[in-house]
């Protein structure tokens, strides 16, 4: 047999360069996991969302979950999601969720976030919206119970999510969707003839983030998150459901049998799903929901690509002038119940030698996935003002932000709400037991917050 040198040369050549670029796809190729478990009370407990209930949950519509997705880029680093179908958790809660998924799998607290689907008809869990409950024994033993399990659930599910992690395509791109109306500026019953009209007033969110996470070899989709900026208030009733985002996970779930779906609440807070209280609009704006987030899905999406980094700060943000002790006693006999139990709840902490606090460390969070797409979590019921800022000084095509994460504590109002007042701009503090409404540097506090994170995150020269 005659040799050919450079054919020989050539042949190798191109082997090197198939490996190589095989090595390289390999490399470069990111990685994903998904898994759920159910958190529906097995116990008939009282459910959150509305002060106005008198009476525990009568059954269940649908199921609830907690959901968690783990990315992981090509160096290794990963973020997790965790989307929870309840009104909101506390600090104290995702901390201690956190300690453990550090202990376990060696996560640190800015790699994790907690989004609330802030659905009203989900579970009270300890430590959120305390000054609207004045349990007796019983039902608070049952608040605490379901507490304990809901922490051990969201530890357990995002290890399941990380057992399944593999090769993975992850791709983003936005939607639009537009049943959330303003609510502070629009009256609920003429709703329909305002959209019609087309005159509907007030800032709004119509934007649908939508993440995906493929598999490499055939496309079929494993997992997709997906965001929107309005509360989950369509049912009223007395049944364990996930309202709107869950019927909408639950479509797009059927669509793609071996995915996971998971919902992430936006700057919704002073925006509603218009007109609302039934199944079948509950059903009806999931499904609009599910249709806006896959007909993304089905057109080419924006690769994520390069890596993932991660950051987090508790930043002090200020009420504004605290009550004195008189005040509180006074308060303690309204004939306002919420006053009321705010009131108790402070003066033991006074009679226990604690002062109150004239901020409160708010958390605030910033993913960067590849080189484009910034996604920013605030907590606290969030109002739209925050996103549509953030997106004009960051750009608008490539932010996202999500609300009611990491700790719902309060509403966020904007300067602009804040002065204007309301339940949004101050009323509802007392729900969640905090001593005052929040200072007039909220909304500037938060956003240096977030830009400070920004530059963090910009490449060291």
């Amino acid at each position: 047999m005659t040799h050919h040198p450079i054919r020989t040369l050539i042949v190798a050549c191109i082997a090197t360069i198939l490996f190589t670029s095989a090595s390289t796809n390999a490399a470069e190729l990111w990685k994903a996991g998904a898994a759920k478990i159910n958190i529906t009370p097995t116990k008939p407990m009282w459910m959150a969302g509305y002060g106005g209930r008198d009476h525990g949950a009568e059954g269940t519509l649908t199921d609830l979950w907690a959901k968690a997705l783990v990315l992981q880029d090509p160096r290794g680093e990963r973020v997790v999601i965790v989307s929870l179908d309840l009104v909101g958790i506390d600090r104290v809660l995702s901390m201690a969720v956190c300690d453990e998924l550090k202990k376990r799998h060696k996560l640190e607290r800015r790699q994790v976030a907690f989004f609330c689907s802030h659905t009203h008809t989900g579970p009270v869990v300890d430590g959120n919206l305390v000054g609207m409950w004045t349990f007796d024994e019983a039902n608070l033993k049952l608040v605490r119970e379901y507490t304990v399990e809901l922490q051990r659930n969201m530890i357990d599910v995002v290890g399941d999510a990380i057992s399944k992690l593999a090769p993975a395509r992850v791709e983003w791109d936005i939607g639009l969707a537009t049943f959330a109306v303003n609510r502070r500026t629009n009256d609920q019953p003429n709703v329909p003839k305002l959209r019609a009209a087309g005159v509907l007033k007030g800032p709004f969110d119509h934007d649908v983030p939508v993440l995906s996470v493929r598999d490499p070899e055939s496309g079929a989709i494993r997992a997709v998150a997906f965001g929107y900026a309005c509360h989950s208030t369509v049912l009223p009733f007395y049944q364990w459901s996930g309202d709107y985002p869950g019927f909408a996970m639950i479509e797009l779930e059927k669509a793609h049998p071996d995915a996971v779906a998971l919902f992430w609440a936006g700057c919704g807070a002073d925006q509603n799903p218009l007109p609302r209280t039934s199944v079948e609009l509950a059903q009806h704006y999931g499904r609009t929901l599910a249709t806006a987030v896959d007909a993304i899905i089905a057109r080419p999406m924006k690769p994520i690509e390069g890596s993932v980094s991660s950051f987090y700060s508790d930043i002090p943000v200020e009420f504004d002038k605290l009550p004195t002790r008189e005040q509180i006693e006074v308060n303690a006999k309204s004939a306002n119940k919420f006053e009321v139990a705010r009131a108790k709840t402070l003066l033991a902490k006074l009679d226990a030698g604690q002062a109150l606090e004239p901020t409160y460390q708010y958390p605030v969070q910033l993913w960067r996935l590849g080189p484009d797409l910034k996604w920013i979590t605030l907590g606290g019921e969030v109002v739209v003002d925050y996103s549509l800022r953030l997106k004009r000084e960051l750009g608008p095509n490539t932010t996202w932000v999500a609300g009611y994460t990491n700790d719902v504590m309060a509403y966020i109002p904007s300067l602009r709400v804040l002065k204007e007042g309301g339940y949004e701009g101050g009323g509802s503090m007392v729900y969640y037991g905090l001593p005052a409404i929040w200072g007039p540097d909220v909304e500037d506090t938060i956003i240096k917050g977030v830009h400070n994170l920004i530059l963090q995150s910009q490449p060291k020269p």
